[in-house]
């Protein structure tokens, strides 16, 4: 299932795509898709509805992140060779963890806005790993159990606060509109393999990033399997999961967003995105 969230910001309804790609209101079923909705059962009650029977959505609302009340909002950085080397880093032999801010997150085509002063914010096309049951100390080959369903997502990163102000990637990771999410939650038995999924960003309509999640360094099972090591993993976390070459700061010279830029990208079978980039605002 393609699960999804429309309307305007603070009022999503919840609902789904069908084999047609309509949208179908899921209101009479579900208040929302956030972690109560995520687990297994839930997934296959879902699963149940006879989708034609479902209202039609007309028109062509807004689309929410598809997961409401994202509780974590963990990520793993330099989990593809090749980014390491543009970065200038030595590839891990651990998966490196960070967060961001949850109130980063936004809808999938909801427009980027530059924090005050920065002039190196940056993007990375990413494949976003939803938390359907919680999952602590769980093992490489059952950690894919724990997981509700998969995202695209695009990991905004302000490099200067990032590399350059004191060292913590998190202070250039969390900035308010820095966790686009969606357009929609691909439940994990129409992903039967997270290790192939072709991934691509354009800027302003020129191809920037193009890579396949089969080149990633530490595969989804083995992150999810790692990170319910330090914390447990609830229903409703969302886990992104590094970016293939091709962002901003590896470039010669490098390039950032600036007001007006706009981003498409998209994961095979997982759906696009498209954001304009805006200046700063209160």
């Amino acid at each position: 299932m393609k699960l999804v969230r429309y309307g305007n910001p603070g009022k999503e309804k919840p609902g789904l795509i069908d084999d047609n790609g309509q949208l179908r209101d899921l209101s009479a079923v579900v208040g929302d898709i956030g972690p109560e909705q995520l687990g297994d059962a839930a997934i296959a009650k879902l699963r149940k509805q006879k989708v034609d029977k479902l209202p039609l959505v007309k028109g062509k609302p807004r689309f929410g992140s598809p997961v409401a009340n994202v509780g974590k909002f963990i990520a793993i950085g330099l989990n593809y060779a090749d980014h390491a080397a543009e970065s200038g880093l030595p590839v891990p032999k651990e998966p490196v963890v960070f967060t961001k801010a949850n109130s980063c997150v936004q809808g999938p085509n909801d427009p980027v806005m530059l924090p005050k002063g920065s002039v190196k914010t940056d993007w990375e096309v990413e494949l976003g790993v939803v938390i359907g049951t919680r999952a602590r100390y769980v093992s490489q080959k059952s950690a894919l159990d724990y997981v509700a369903g998969y995202c695209t997502i695009n990991d905004i990163s302000e490099r200067e606060y990032q590399i350059e102000r004191g060292g913590t990637w998190d202070k250039g990771k969390g900035c308010d509109t820095f966790g686009p999410l969606g357009p929609w939650l691909v439940t994990r038995d129409e992903v039967p393999n997270p290790q192939k999924l072709a991934m691509w960003l354009d800027l302003n309509g020129q191809r920037v990033q193009t890579g396949s999640t089969k080149t990633m360094i530490f595969s989804v099972a083995k992150i999810v399997s790692y990170v319910s090591q330090f914390m447990t993993l609830m229903p409703g976390d969302v886990i992104t999961t590094g970016t293939p070459p091709g962002v901003g700061m590896g470039m010669k010279p490098p390039l950032f967003l600036k007001k007006g830029d706009v981003m498409t990208l998209g994961i095979e079978g997982l759906g696009e995105q498209r954001q304009e980039v805006i200046p700063f605002k209160l």
